[in-house]
């Protein structure tokens, strides 16, 4: 039986994000306390090695009106099995993915979470990126062709961390380890019928480096990963209709 007794899960995994977790989880605070959602925030430590861990706990002590947990991860898994393993232990009949660096204003949560309830899935698209470079823009732009390209869907954005059911993301959870995760399950939702709402928010770009960076093999890997999968399902569902 699955557990909806909050109304809001928000997920945020990190890594070696000390100097901005404090800063995340109060731009989630300020901007749910704008409305009368009941919700948790799940914070998945996915292998750091700085203080992450002691800065989440010093927030949720210095904080005990919002309902805060702290997992570790044994070592590191990754964004997306961190994404799908929260959602088996949540509590919200929605979920949503934040990331650990602050990279989504307050104003923008607010945005969405104003459409929570008229749609399956809330997706949101970036009309301005602070921060990012031409180059990173003209991938990202190239990326979101070659999906719905593939695809066949016309959605204007697939890596904004979208509003999901929960439930969904049990169910039909992403196979996929890097980048392309989100756009795995998007449009596998949309190939099960489910409804989406598309809000334009402002995002700001945070440059990470190493393994944190976008521009690497495994996320490479990731994207070629998903953008097959999107192909072999498009064609079952012409061949097959499934």
């Amino acid at each position: 039986m699955i557990d909806d007794s909050l109304d809001v899960t928000f997920v945020v995994p990190c890594l070696n994000e000390a100097a901005n977790i404090a800063d995340t989880l109060e731009t989630i605070r300020a901007a749910m306390s704008e409305f009368r959602f009941a919700y948790e925030i799940l914070v998945i430590d996915d292998g750091s090695t700085d203080n992450t861990a002691v800065v989440v706990e010093e927030y949720r002590l210095a904080h005990p009106d919002v309902e805060l947990r702290l997992h570790k991860n044994p070592r590191n898994l990754g964004l997306a099995t961190s994404f799908v393993n929260g959602a088996f232990v949540g509590k919200g009949k929605y979920y949503k993915l934040v990331s650990g660096d602050n990279a989504e204003p307050q104003e923008s949560l607010v945005k969405v979470f104003s459409h929570l309830g008229e749609a399956d899935m809330l997706v949101a698209y970036m009309t301005h990126v602070e921060g990012k470079s031409v180059f990173r823009k003209g991938l990202s732009n190239l990326y979101t062709f070659l999906i719905n390209f593939i695809s066949g869907y016309k959605l204007k954005y697939y890596n904004g961390a979208a509003v999901h059911l929960r439930y969904n993301v049990m169910r039909w959870g992403p196979y996929s380890f890097g980048f392309g995760f989100q756009a795995e399950l998007i449009t596998k939702l949309l190939d099960e019928g489910a409804s989406y709402t598309e809000i334009p928010v402002l995002f700001m770009h945070r440059q990470k480096s190493g393994g944190n960076s976008a521009l690497n093999l495994k996320n490479f890997l990731s994207v070629c990963h998903t953008l097959l999968e999107l192909l072999i399902r498009r064609v079952r569902r012409k061949t097959m209709g499934r």
